[in-house]
């Protein structure tokens, strides 16, 4: 009988399960799995070192390009850390404001995750499902701020402005019948906050969908029970959080834990896993989901009931009104000074961890008191998570590194940074 060799082979960067710009070098012993060593710096564009040659506000944007399916949730770490150094505090609407776009953008976030894993695995179905519902919440994502991805809505001292009071429709086409048309606007007639509303009514049962695809399906459970055991013991030592930690059995979720925003406000669970396998990870994130529809339903019956500022009244931090500007002297010099020198942060240095959908993202913040950040460093999830590759994967087969990675809900703009 022919003895089994080792090979060493190359899997990613352009592998479609490596999720773009992984290289993962396998030694593999027939199929199964010796070692396995994660190359990164493929997509490494220098986010820290160029915070440092861009005011506070300039440097917000890069923040969404970072995760950049957890657009909002990357921004909101931001401000934290930059409020928390100015010593401000944010307008209770334009907090709860933020914490119904981080629910908003957790969702977003696990709908591309459990979506993009199942097709990793083979079932294609559910991601087209995912897909729907996305589709609504990038819409809610551009009627506040513009931009479908890419928001820079989360500001220091609040929100880039309140939601607005019309929410985009459909417009006719030759392409579109009328009675489509009108099925297409039904939830679009009121405002934002209508919308919304509406999306939490009937996003449950879209859950249920997921999970009729894939929680007894018995193929999805063949490739995921058991598959990338971690203790809780060792996930600690490895610096796992988020779904990568609770899937083990560890109840750890900062807005709990080290509530910040109006998190201590809301009513919710944590969703903890038992095995700490590929199939509880993923129903910790199905039940996030639920958990996060929870939490919206909560933000939107309150911002319906109480108005106020979305911003602090400062204009060393915040910019003036337009209608001001236009009229003003003063606040055109505040915008002008606000936009072209920045804002001057006083001298000190702070960490801010927030439970963003991958885990715990921090920003770890130093200034010198001039108008940019003097250091900036990002403790992103998924770096922590992809140290775990080599021992989740050992002794796995090769079909395994592909629900592995999916598991980890990795995205590479926030692990090279």
């Amino acid at each position: 009988m022919a003895k089994s060799r080792n090979y060493t082979v190359n899997f990613g960067p352009q592998h479609p399960a490596a999720h773009g710009v992984l290289r993962m070098i396998l030694e593999i012993e027939g199929e199964n799995i010796v070692r396995a060593d994660p190359h990164i710096g493929l997509l490494h564009r220098g986010t820290e070192k160029l915070a440092e040659s861009r005011t506070f506000i300039q440097a917000l944007p890069y923040m969404d390009r970072l995760d950049y399916v957890s657009m909002m949730c990357n921004e909101h770490a931001y401000c934290l850390a930059t409020e928390r150094l100015l010593g401000v505090d944010v307008p209770l609407r334009a907090q709860y404001i933020r914490v119904m776009f981080a629910e908003i953008t957790r969702i977003l976030n696990h709908l591309m995750g459990i979506g993009s894993h199942a097709l990793d695995i083979g079932a294609m179905t559910v991601f087209l499902y995912a897909f729907r519902e996305r589709e609504d919440l990038m819409d809610i994502y551009e009627a506040v701020s513009g931009a479908r991805m890419h928001a820079a809505y989360f500001r220091p001292g609040g929100v880039y402005r309140d939601l607005p009071d019309t929410m985009p429709q459909y417009e006719s086409s030759k392409y579109r019948p009328a009675k489509v048309l009108k099925q297409l606007n039904k939830d679009r007639e009121g405002s934002v906050l209508d919308f919304i509303e509406a999306f939490t009514e009937r996003f449950p049962a879209c859950v249920d969908e997921y999970e009729n695809l894939l929680t007894d399906n018995r193929i999805w459970k063949q490739r995921t029970v058991g598959i990338g055991v971690i203790s809780p013991e060792r996930a600690l030592q490895k610096g796992f959080t988020g779904p990568m930690l609770r899937g083990s059995g560890v109840e750890w979720d900062l807005r709990k834990k080290q509530p910040y925003e109006v998190y201590d406000r809301v009513d919710f669970d944590i969703p903890v896993g038992v095995n700490g396998d590929c199939y509880d990870r993923y129903l910790c994130r199905i039940n996030e989901m639920r958990e996060s529809n929870r939490i919206i339903k909560q933000c939107v019956q309150w911002l319906k009931e109480n108005q106020g500022p979305v911003m602090i009244d400062n204009h060393k931090v915040a910019p003036p009104k337009r209608e001001a500007m236009k009229s003003g002297m003063e606040e055109l010099i505040h915008h002008f000074k606000l936009f072209s020198e920045g804002m001057h942060v006083p001298e000190g240095e702070v960490y801010v961890g927030t439970e963003h959908p991958k885990g715990e993202f921090g920003i770890y913040m130093i200034s010198d008191g001039a108008n940019k950040p003097y250091r900036l460093k990002i403790r992103a999830p998924g770096f922590a998570h992809l140290q775990g590759m080599d021992e989740l994967a050992k002794g796995h087969m090769l079909a395994d590194v592909v629900a592995i990675i999916g598991t980890l809900d990795i995205v590479f703009g926030e692990v090279d940074r």
